[in-house]
């Protein structure tokens, strides 16, 4: 695999490295050893998906609290999205920065998101499959959220949203009313 370090501290995109024949290809997508090498949190504790139906939908923008902080690494297994990270992690150098990425079923791309991030996706096809590797159990009690059009972070999403859960639309703005 190769790491490649985004403009936020701490948050890395993976691509894998190919070993292909006339089969087709084998690559791997998760190694101990060398999440470890690279000094990023392997106490993976459980996997997670998504199966988002229509082009459109957006998904976020999403965290835990601590005790609950977790780090994710984000893999799409069908279909194509476009995923957004906020660092909110108040000693960043990065504080406030987001990135955005297009992660597809064809481009094998992952993106290793620390804890203190807000993460979330809109999708770019219809019928998209996203995979969650996490280092945390899921609490509700200790899941925040930051609107997905909040000004303080001037987010500029590639297709118009079109589709967003009620809970997703109902989180505060980050700057007038809450504090991560």
């Amino acid at each position: 695999m190769k790491f490649t370090e985004t403009k936020l501290k701490g948050a890395y995109i993976i691509d894998i490295e190919k070993r292909s024949d006339d089969r087709g290809f084998f690559a791997r997508t998760w190694s101990l050893e060398e999440f470890a090498k690279t000094g990023l949190n392997t106490n993976l504790v459980q996997q997670n998906m998504s199966l988002t139906l229509k082009r459109g939908t957006l998904r976020g923008m999403h965290f835990q609290k601590a005790p609950y902080s977790e780090t994710k690494i984000i893999r799409v297994t069908q279909g194509a999205i476009y995923d957004v990270i906020i660092d909110l992690r108040k000693e960043s150098q990065t504080y406030r920065r987001w990135i955005g990425i297009k992660l597809t079923s064809d481009n094998y791309k992952m993106l290793y998101v620390p804890e203190g991030f807000a993460h979330g996706f809109v999708t770019l096809a219809n019928n998209c499959e996203v995979s969650y590797l996490v280092t945390a159990l899921y609490s509700p009690k200790f899941e925040r959220g930051v609107r997905f059009d909040d000004p303080a972070f001037k987010i500029k999403w590639p297709v118009e949203i079109k589709y967003i859960s009620e809970k997703d639309a109902s989180f505060p703005n980050y700057k007038s009313s809450f504090r991560a």
